[in-house]
Parts: C-alpha cells; structure tokens; sequence
C-alpha cells in the first residue's frame, strides 16, 4: 500500500509539488513580516493574490496523467485518486500561506489568502483538464491579471462574483465565486483527469 502511495506520487510530480508550495509559503511569510512589511490596509493585496497564484502553480505541476491509456483501462476507477491528490496539495497550500498572513487581522490578511488559495487551485485543475498540466498555471493568471486593474473602483454585487480575488475576505458572494470555482474544478479533474500531453524532456 505505501510502496503504491509511493509511485504515485513520484509518477504525478507530487514532492515537486510539495517543494513548490514550501517556497511559496516562505517567500510569503518573508513579504508579510520581513522589513518592508505593508502598512497600508490594502497594501497586502499583492500577497494575497500573487501567492495563491504561485500556489496553484504549484499544484498544477502534479495534475499531469502519466499513462491516460492505464487509466482509462484500469479496475480501479482514478477519480478519487485525483481528488485525494488535489486535495491532499490544496489543503497544505491553505494552511501554508494562511499561517503566512496571521498577524493582520485588518484589511487583507488569512481569510483573502484562503479563499484565493481555493479559487486559483479550483481554476488550475480545470485548465489542467482542457489544457493539461504544463500550461493549467495560465488561465488563473491572465484571470488575476485581468480582475486586478478592472476591478478598480467597480461595485455592485455582480463585481463581487467576478472580482473575486481583490474582495475583502467578508463578502459572501466572494467566497462563494471562489468555492464554486474549486469545486468545480475538482470534479472536473476527479472525472476526467488531465489532457494528455507529449513526453517531457
């Protein structure tokens, strides 16, 4: 059983993954308490979007298929594999940078980083499945990239859906946005997994 683990998660990239999210978590953890700390209430609003975008990165290293033929071939159904797997890195990359933004409980601190951390994983294993894993870091980032300038000065309830990730962490219909997009994305990579790509080199 452990042995299977093992090759698991070595054939999915996992402890590349892991080692990703720890840099991640330390090079936060070094933004928000380092010398140069923000003071500004929304001064931390580059830490709690960029950093869940390099965690989603992250994790989308490991949401690659090794053998899409074995898969689709074997006894065993892979979706809750691939869920465990997702999971198994999100939950991690959660407690990681949450634990980098405690001490600033105004403005955006742990709530933002958590419901980023979800919405971006959530969009990175989706793409993973239309796009597989080598590119399932883009669409989460040209989202960010897009939301962050256009949401500037925009307000009504649909700005807080689509602007998710620049919201502050107590508003509902940000978490919801957010949620919605991990759970889709899960159950999108749990069922068919990601696009088969060409050998790496």
């Amino acid at each position: 059983m452990t042995r299977g683990f093992l090759l698991y998660a070595r054939s999915r990239a996992v402890p590349a993954a892991l080692v990703g999210l720890a840099a991640t978590a330390v090079l936060a953890l070094w933004a928000a308490h380092g010398p140069d700390t923000f003071t500004a209430p929304d001064g931390r609003v580059p830490l709690v979007v960029l950093a869940p975008l390099m965690a989603a990165a992250a994790i989308g290293v490991s949401l690659r298929t090794a053998s899409a033929e074995l898969e689709r071939t074997a006894v065993r159904a892979w979706g809750p594999r691939r869920l465990v797997q997702l999971v198994g890195l999100t939950a991690p990359a959660v407690a990681l940078l949450s634990a980098a933004a405690l001490g600033h409980p105004g403005g955006f601190g742990t709530p933002e980083m958590i419901r980023n951390t979800l919405g971006c994983a959530g969009i990175t294993a989706a793409a993973a499945v239309l796009l597989g894993s080598r590119l399932s870091w883009l669409p989460a980032f040209l989202y960010v990239a897009f939301v962050c300038p256009a949401s500037q000065g925009t307000q009504g309830r649909a700005a807080l859906l689509w602007a998710w990730p620049m919201q502050p962490g107590a508003r509902p219909e940000a978490w919801a946005a957010a949620l919605a997009a991990f759970v889709v994305g899960a159950v999108l990579y749990a069922v068919r997994g990601a696009r088969p790509e060409g050998p790496r080199a």
